[in-house]
């Protein structure tokens, strides 16, 4: 509010007469912060004899009402109240003059506004079918009635009073009531002259007569923890990444190319902001060639040890590496240099903070009231109340926020399975089956149907990913089928199985032969993504390099292997930071990878900078392959060459593209050389070329390969495989 030093004019109309006072009732609820309708105690209202001002300033030495520049003073009915009646016919537009500790302020009166919020977004609230609910709820800067401030809204149907309190008021309430919007649920009010920047929450008094100060759950931006507050915030950030979101859908991400690489992003380089990201991460991701980079949570989060995962604020960007405007950058920058952008997507659980979510209005609210099903077991937090369509709304709109306001490409829903299943984690006793006596969530199932089909059908291009590590059936088959509706699953079992046996001496592995074959066996169940993800290189499990057996030279080659594997099997692969170069410790989100393994000084640096080489070219000759991404879904993309020889540790299989153009991947986890290893391969193909080696000596290999195209003879061919090697061969016109 503008601040200035002013004397008012004398008054030039006729003397106020004396208000009444209020009822002692309506006193006690409006001083208290439980009133329902401070607009009709506050502001100006037609009473006999005149127009009845009143106003309340708690701490104001003298307040007045200025009319056309003639100021008239309101005298004190205690507590903060200033009230007198003048003569009028009708309601005049007016300001207010505070003063305090004799310095004056001109103010608007906040009770002389009509509600900033329409009817038909009170419906749709009540609905549970706001899709831009942040456009309805939260802190919205505007002009409203021809003057400058905020609206601030917010869904709190339990409780018995709702005030703002901010840096703006000393974080005392007192003086800013909001008004119940009635069976919505919903409270407002605006504030004029309060503008970007502000920080704020809700003062609530619950129906049990308890007070206390809460976030908004519609915040769009916050400050930086430890701080606690919201910030009223307008976007002022100019896209330029039109071309990108004008063709980001001309081809379905299942018949595409589609590789993504996993960041942490206040550790993939500690310290730097979103628009310092925005400077090396897009270069860094575009020379490996990936085309997808997926971010673990950036929505808010109080404690940086949850990685993200335990959200606070769902509409607004972590504060830690900048302002929501700033994090836009960094996706436009990425989208420029043609990569897409996923977000983690958290809505299965929220943590207990007292200032957040949990029981937000004194009841639970977001949570459900059975406490048998509000609690998550396994991570100490809340889960979401799905069969609330309040709370689904807040959910949906939530995920189709982030794809409108900040243009990222998909959403990887986190913690799918235990959404999904009553009995997640609880022993019996601890849950009660739905109403068809199952352990199926059908409010969970209802709400990520919605979500997908919402989200798919608002923003053409983007995808939704389920983490589901269960096998629940039709996870990405589309919701008016009866599935849950995402675009692709990450494949936990092939991630598993295949992680597993990879991590065997290979003298035993011939005995865990099905773990790297069973995963065709469901292939085409659903839509699938191989997952080499944060979870599997933290808390004992070693980075990926780590896990393998043998010495140095051994443990790279596997991963060299693994890698050229995972690149050829069907399914869109993702790898997170720090594998791409054979990072050896685990992943510490204080320190980030371990950059220092490339720098030339390092002895072992060509070791990491090989693993790497390899990463930028399988990704290259994926991109330039449509056999290997084309016919990922379709199981005539697909056939064994040789799946059964576990005496032998080798795999060797066909990809397709849509014309029916062959790539052959072979793969040999043993430690030896096989010369002139026979196979069998399609007949109208006279030769074939090694397009990659695994084992080639630019990558740290041994060098050992096809030195010249590999001639066909009658459907059979003889190649050299290396030792611990993937190679990937296509026909050959030589």
């Amino acid at each position: 509010m503008a601040l200035r030093d002013t004397t008012p004019p004398e008054s030039a109309g006729p003397r106020p007469r004396t208000a009444p006072a209020l009822d002692p009732g309506d006193r006690d609820r409006l001083l208290s912060g439980s009133h329902h309708d401070p607009h009709a105690l506050l502001g100006a209202h037609p009473v006999p004899g005149g127009i009845l001002f009143r106003a309340l300033r708690p701490f104001a030495d003298a307040v007045s009402v200025v009319i056309d520049g003639d100021a008239t003073p309101l005298a004190s009915q205690g507590d903060g109240l200033f009230a007198a009646v003048l003569p009028s016919a009708e309601s005049p537009a007016y300001t207010l003059l505070v003063s305090y500790d004799g310095v004056e302020h001109k103010v608007d009166d906040p009770y002389r506004f009509l509600p900033a919020l329409g009817d038909l977004d009170l419906h749709l609230i009540r609905e549970g079918r706001h899709e831009e609910l942040w456009k309805a709820l939260g802190a919205e800067p505007m002009a409203h009635q021809g003057v400058s401030g905020t609206r601030f809204t917010v869904w709190a149907p339990n409780a018995r009073g709702v005030r703002v309190a901010g840096d703006f008021c000393f974080w005392d309430g007192t003086a800013f009531p909001m008004r119940s919007l009635g069976s919505s649920g919903v409270w407002e009010l605006f504030l004029p002259g309060i503008g970007e920047g502000a920080r704020y929450k809700f003062e609530i008094t619950s129906r049990h007569g308890h007070r206390f100060l809460k976030a908004d759950p519609m915040a769009r931006r916050c400050e930086v923890p430890p701080d606690t507050a919201s910030i009223v915030h307008a976007s002022h950030y100019e896209w330029t990444d039109r071309e990108w979101m004008a063709h980001r859908g001309d081809v379905p991400v299942h018949v595409a190319p589609f590789s993504v690489y996993e960041v942490h992003l206040p550790s993939w380089r500690p310290g730097l902001t979103y628009r310092q990201l925005a400077e090396v991460l897009p270069a860094y991701v575009g020379d490996l060639g990936f085309t997808h980079v997926e971010f673990m949570p950036v929505a808010q989060h109080p404690f940086s040890g949850s990685w993200g995962y335990q959200v606070t604020g769902f509409y607004a960007p972590a504060s830690r590496l900048g302002t929501p405007d700033d994090f836009k950058c960094l996706v436009d920058a990425l989208h420029r240099a043609g990569i897409g952008v996923i977000v983690d997507w958290v809505p299965a659980h929220f943590p207990k903070d007292d200032w957040a979510l949990g029981r937000f209005d004194g009841d639970p609210l977001y949570e459900p009231g059975d406490s048998r099903r509000a609690e998550h077991p396994d991570w100490g937090t809340f889960e979401f109340d799905f069969g609330r369509v309040e709370v689904r709304n807040f959910l949906v709109a939530n995920a189709t926020y982030w794809c409108e306001e900040f243009h990222v490409d998909g959403l990887r829903v986190d913690a799918v399975a235990s959404m999904l299943y009553l009995d997640y984690s609880r022993d019996s006793g601890q849950w009660t089956p739905n109403v068809f006596g199952g352990r199926e969530d059908l409010d969970a199932m209802a709400f990520l149907q919605e979500m997908n089909a919402t989200v798919y059908r608002r923003n053409p291009g983007v995808v939704t990913i389920a983490e589901e590590s269960t096998a629940w059936e039709g996870v990405t088959r589309p919701t008016d089928s009866g599935g849950l509706g995402f675009g692709l699953k990450w494949n936990m079992g092939w991630m598993h199985d295949s992680l597993q046996y990879i991590a065997k001496d290979p003298v035993h592995r011939k005995y865990h032969h099905n773990e790297m074959t069973f995963s065709m066996v469901y292939a085409y169940s659903e839509n699938y993504v191989l997952p080499i993800s944060h979870d599997e290189v933290v808390h004992g499990k070693q980075a990926l390099v780590s896990k393998m057996p043998g010495d140095w030279w051994q443990r790279r080659a596997n991963q060299r292997a693994y890698l050229g594997f995972m690149w050829a099997h069907p399914g869109k692969q993702l790898l997170f930071m720090g594998q791409e170069f054979a990072q050896g410790a685990e992943w510490s989100e204080e320190h980030g990878p371990e950059w220092w393994l490339l720098d030339p000084g390092y002895a072992s640096a060509g070791d990491h900078r090989g693993v790497q080489d390899l990463v930028r070219d399988l990704n290259a000759v994926y991109r330039a392959t449509p056999a290997l991404w084309e016919r990922d879904t379709d199981p005539a993309g697909f056939r064994w060459v040789l799946g059964d020889a576990a005496d032998d540790n080798v795999f060797a299989f066909l990809r397709h593209d849509a014309h029916g153009a062959p790539l052959l991947a072979v793969s040999n986890f043993s430690p030896v050389v096989r010369h002139d290893y026979p196979l069998a391969v399609p007949g109208d193909v006279p030769a074939w070329r090694e397009v990659l080696n695994t084992d080639a000596a630019r990558y740290g290999g041994s060098g050992v390969g096809q030195a010249a195209p590999v001639a066909s003879r009658e459907g059979r061919i003889g190649l050299t495989l290396p030792p611990l090697a993937t190679v990937w061969l296509a026909p050959s016109s030589a």
